[in-house]
């Protein structure tokens, strides 16, 4: 199966070295490109792309706006990539905050930008324990209550304190000498219980909550 991408940046020199990276994948395709975020809705409807590489910083309608729109009218929305030029920047944060499911520098080299599409395409979160971290210290607001109520089992607020950390489901399994299905189980009753969409999103709410803290180990 090919992956379907749309790529959103105001530079066009960004938008030709993300398609050739892109292009030159056998299971990789550029369906459309855009330069503003405002024209994500149609071409998103249009082409159905599974990934969407947005740049966060745009002088119209910015990624966390184009995010936070897509995710919001579309049925079955793609997955969201940021695409940005420094790690520890308010707009990043917020457009993870608004449901992209990861984030990926501008110079990360040509396998880096490949690896993160198939990861996010699969449905999985691009985490970097650190930077997240890092994010939520800087930009994020203490005393969110996604946790609250959520009514998590001892073993879920286990695996859910795993996943801050940017364990894969093999290797939380592993830690917790347990079946990679059971984890599997486990990831999908957080999810549905915090409400959120993936795991990007759930490490947030337990930063955010003061589940697990930004000076914790990660």
């Amino acid at each position: 199966m090919t992956t379907g991408v749309l790529i959103v940046d105001d530079d066009e020199l960004i938008r030709v070295g993300l398609r050739a990276i892109i292009d030159a994948q056998p299971d990789l395709r550029v369906l459309a490109e855009a330069a503003d975020g405002a024209e994500v809705p149609p071409l998103v409807a249009r082409h159905r792309p599974d990934v969407v590489l947005m740049d966060v910083r745009m002088p119209g309608i910015d990624g966390i706006q184009a995010t936070r729109h897509l995710l919001a009218t579309s049925a079955d929305p793609p997955r969201v990539l940021v695409v940005t030029t420094f790690v520890n920047d308010e707009y990043v944060y917020e457009a993870l905050r608004a449901g992209a499911s990861g984030f990926l520098l501008k110079r990360a080299r040509p396998a880096e930008v490949v690896e993160a599409v198939r990861v996010v395409a699969a449905g999985e979160s691009l985490l970097f324990p650190a930077a997240i971290r890092q994010l939520v210290g800087a930009y994020g607001p203490a005393g969110g209550d996604r946790l609250r109520g959520a009514r998590l089992t001892e073993r879920e607020a286990e695996v859910l304190r795993l996943m801050t950390t940017g364990r894969s489901n093999p290797e939380i399994a592993a830690h917790l000498v347990v079946g990679v299905e059971t984890i599997k189980t486990h990831v999908g009753n957080v999810l549905a219980k915090l409400g959120v969409r993936d795991r990007t999103q759930a490490v947030i709410a337990a930063y955010e909550s003061g589940f697990v803290t930004p000076s914790g180990p990660a």
